[in-house]
């Protein structure tokens, strides 16, 4: 795929300095760009590189000046930076744009979807559901019975949904994602043997959600497992039966929330955080990666450590533990001195 420095202007509404008719089909850090590929400067630091840098096309700030010769073709915009994430949008929805259906794939006679579908090879609609326009559904997706997919959405390759699930607009689901499988439940007997709980709920999945490559999201055992508006889920996650999480929460890879936990608003939650099932976690809470929570949180608290404790409270204790070594042979000596006075 291949674009012109003209091409490019327009779509940044930027002015060119140079071959309007240079060509770029990649992108390149200013400092590795090479003939055919596209970089910019935003950062003062790397100006040295715009003189030598070997990229076809590169954008600049409005306010850059060369003060000696430059060999790539200069795009001036307002932000490069602003410019340059963009202009990675545009070319990511490029390369996404597929539509029509591949085979083999099956789809339910009792399946609806709307114009505009896309649905990669060896894919699989189950009875009754229901596709919106301009979804994108990848190889090896599977989607189970009655489930609903929203405008927009898109599921990559070998993503997994169980029956029952909705899932709301411009929603992303990554590759190996599973939605909807069993929570688990088990109930012992007298014998310590396990029986499974039968999980009959489902998992509803609100607008503009982003759930990372090999993250889990199970089904509720009655209601509903609920991800709301705007929540971003990094890899390899674990969201159990019948939790909640609440609008634009952002949590980080390998983090495990057990049952029934209810996650507020805008919380950052970091990598390997483990959550106990059956709290409530307050809005805007803050919690630092390999924390383990396992009591309820209030709203606006910034936690860290296992079992977490205030953030700054962490930090000065940490400094104690750090120097625990020192103190104990501090004691010691005192205790010899005490000792031998006594």
């Amino acid at each position: 795929m291949k674009f012109k420095a003209s091409q490019i202007a327009e779509i940044l509404e930027g002015t060119i300095e140079g071959n309007p008719d240079a060509e770029v089909s990649e992108l390149a850090k200013i400092e590795e760009g090479k003939e055919g590929s596209l970089t910019f400067l935003s950062n003062p630091k790397y100006t040295s590189y715009i003189y030598s840098t070997q990229a076809s096309i590169t954008i600049v700030n409005d306010s850059f000046e060369a003060d000696q010769p430059v060999s790539t073709t200069l795009i001036k915009v307002k932000d490069a930076y602003k410019a340059f994430s963009t202009l990675l949008e545009y070319y990511n929805q490029v390369k996404l744009r597929k539509s029509g259906i591949e085979q083999p794939s099956y789809i339910s006679d009792s399946a609806k979807y709307e114009e505009d579908i896309y649905l990669g090879a060896f894919t699989y609609l189950g009875e009754n559901v229901k596709i919106g326009k301009n979804v994108k559904i990848y190889p090896y997706a599977y989607v189970g019975d009655n489930t609903v997919i929203g405008d927009n959405s898109t599921l990559f390759a070998g993503v997994k949904v169980y029956s029952e699930t909705v899932i709301g607009e411009n929603v992303t689901l990554h590759g190996g994602a599973i939605i909807g499988a069993d929570g688990f439940g088990f109930s012992p007997n007298e014998k310590g043997e396990y029986s499974k709980v039968p999980q009959i709920g489902n998992v509803i999945i609100e607008d503009n959600v982003d759930v990372g490559a090999g993250t889990t999201i199970d089904r509720a055992t009655l209601g509903s497992t609920i991800i709301r508006k705007g929540v971003k889920l990094d890899n390899h996650i674990q969201i159990a039966h019948n939790v909640e999480i609440g609008e634009n929460t952002v949590i980080a890879a390998q983090t495990g929330v057990a049952g029934s936990t209810k996650i507020g608003k805008n919380c950052i939650i970091g990598g390997q955080v483990g959550i106990v099932g059956h709290i409530t976690i307050g809005d805007r809470v803050k919690i630092q990666a390999q924390s383990g929570i396992g009591r309820n949180v209030k709203d606006d608290e910034v936690l860290q450590g296992s079992p977490a404790i205030g953030y700054s409270d962490y930090n000065k204790s940490f400094i104690h533990f750090k120097n625990l070594p020192k103190t104990v042979d501090l004691l010691h000596q005192l205790d010899k001195k005490v000792n031998k006075n006594g």
